[in-house]
């Protein structure tokens, strides 16, 4: 388990981060979010001792990490950092020495991880004759390859397609069925929605938000509508309560609520007349959260 608590950190009068704490269990996803220059990249730096803490402390099973326990984690960098003149197998074997791994137990895996992440070209091919999305699946190979007990993934999906994506989710999955710690940040809110146990979200150096993601969607009540119905904006847009319509993407309306219970006055106006094909009311999402949240933290 890993246990963060009360770092800070200033760079001169800056404050980066401020009194920070929070826990990841085995096989436990956390999600942490928050606008650039949050605090997300400090706090990764803080735990893998790159920087030192003005205050707070790090902990491994509640023990402060070692350097043998340094080589249990993986860390994805937002900024990546393949050599483009080493072949694919020489980049991989070079970080997982860097881990204590032998390279001659690490060479018998890497067909399987470049398989598994569906890496266009050979392990003798040299990494600037990839392209850029194989280049990434490389670093991410190499991040995981020496099966560590604690990954850090710092905009791990930043430059994938869609395909890529849903493989890296995979892998994130798979790691916590075996028991990895997991965090990682992320600007899209679908991917740490669909992810995480749990999130925490930055601003300003401080927690503003932190807790399982469903109970932090329910704290902001059900304040949206997804409607399918012979109805127009026009009729909708005067019951009390309904502060915003706009049309889905497809079919349908999107309704955003003041309140909860506004969704009562609604859905007795839509079925006043009898069947409706779709009434769904349902939490903001994390996206419609954050974006609260930044406002009004700044305000």
């Amino acid at each position: 388990m890993l246990e963060v608590s009360q770092l800070s950190k200033s760079f001169g009068t800056f404050k980066a981060l401020d009194n920070m704490s929070f826990c990841i269990k085995p096989g436990m996803i956390l999600g942490l979010i928050g606008k650039n220059g949050a605090g997300k990249s400090t706090t990764f730096r803080l735990i893998l001792d790159f920087i030192t803490a003005d205050t707070g402390e790090v902990l491994w099973n509640g023990q402060p990490l070692t350097k043998d326990q340094y080589n249990e984690i993986g860390y994805l960098p937002e900024e990546r950092g393949l050599s483009l003149k080493k072949t694919v197998e020489e980049q991989i074997m070079y970080f997982a020495a860097l881990k204590g791994k032998r390279k001659q137990d690490i060479s018998l895996d890497i067909d399987e991880w470049m398989a598994r992440f569906e890496v266009k070209g050979k392990r003798k091919d040299k990494i600037k004759t990839l392209s850029k999305g194989n280049q990434q699946k490389v670093q991410i190979i190499t991040t995981l390859i020496h099966k560590p007990k604690l990954v850090i993934l710092d905009e791990p999906f930043s430059g994938l397609d869609p395909v890529n994506t849903t493989i890296l989710k995979h892998a994130i999955l798979s790691l916590k069925e075996q028991g990895a710690c997991v965090i990682f940040s992320s600007h899209n809110m679908e991917n740490v929605e669909e992810l995480c146990d749990e999130l925490i979200m930055l601003n300003n150096g401080k927690i503003v938000l932190n807790g399982k993601v469903q109970e932090i969607k329910e704290q902001f009540g059900r304040k949206t509508i997804f409607l399918e119905s012979k109805h127009t904006i026009e009729e909708l847009q005067h019951i009390q309560g309904v502060t915003k319509i706009v049309p889905a993407k497809h079919s349908g309306l999107n309704i955003t609520l003041e309140d909860e219970q506004a969704g009562k006055r609604v859905f007795d106006y839509v079925t006043k007349d009898g069947y409706i094909h779709t009434f769904s009311q349902h939490p903001l999402t994390l996206e419609d959260i954050f974006k609260l949240k930044a406002v009004n933290e700044n305000e």
